[in-house]
């Protein structure tokens, strides 16, 4: 994995999930910390970092995020209620965190470097089954749930679409998350399903 010069500071979310470059991942926004954030982000149409929680809850007391999280910005909102924001985010690319540093409001903010993106690959034809599969679940759910338009002929975007939907542990997206081999975490991918099937 190799992370481009230039860290920024960026607000950090820590949550139970994992969310990969392309994917689009809505959220119920109801602390206040939280709030605050995606009201300056909206505003200044600016992103903020999405990381998996390896230390601590989502609520209260700030997380100890992973290292390796997603930048990821606010394509839609809706304010049903007072005090709950509902938002939906489209994931851009990965980030090292360097530094955290806690704010007043109780926000972390991180200094990070970005990761460079993974070039497009073909798709070895031993790995075609996780195409096939991931045709599948898409048309299941409907491809409005999904980045439009498909690249089913890349082994990054395949990989990372079938590391979202898959019912994998949160250790284990978020190494795929932080893999910077697409036929390697396609072929994870692959022998996870194959388990499925048999």
């Amino acid at each position: 994995m190799s992370a481009a010069p230039g860290p920024s500071g960026l607000p950090l979310f820590p949550l139970n999930t994992v969310v990969f470059p392309g994917g689009r991942l809505p959220l119920r926004i109801f602390e206040h910390r939280y709030i605050e954030m995606v009201k300056k982000a909206i505003a200044d149409s600016s992103p903020f970092g999405i990381c998996a929680i390896r230390e601590g809850q989502e609520t209260g007391t700030p997380a100890v995020p992973c290292t390796v999280g997603t930048r990821v910005r606010i394509t839609d909102w809706d304010m049903p209620e007072t005090g709950i924001l509902h938002i939906v985010t489209q994931a851009e690319d990965r980030f090292v965190i360097r530094h955290t540093q806690l704010e007043p409001g109780g926000l972390l903010v991180g200094t990070v470097n970005d990761v460079s993106a993974e070039p497009a690959v073909a798709i070895p034809h031993e790995l075609e089954l996780a195409v096939e599969i991931l045709r599948h679940i898409i048309d299941e759910y409907g491809p409005a749930h999904f980045p439009a338009p498909p690249a089913y002929d890349d082994a990054v975007w395949v990989g990372y679409r079938l590391s979202e939907v898959l019912p994998l542990k949160l250790s284990v997206k978020q190494d795929l998350l932080e893999m910077n081999d697409s036929v390697t975490r396609l072929r994870i991918l692959t022998e996870f399903l194959k388990r499925q099937i048999n």
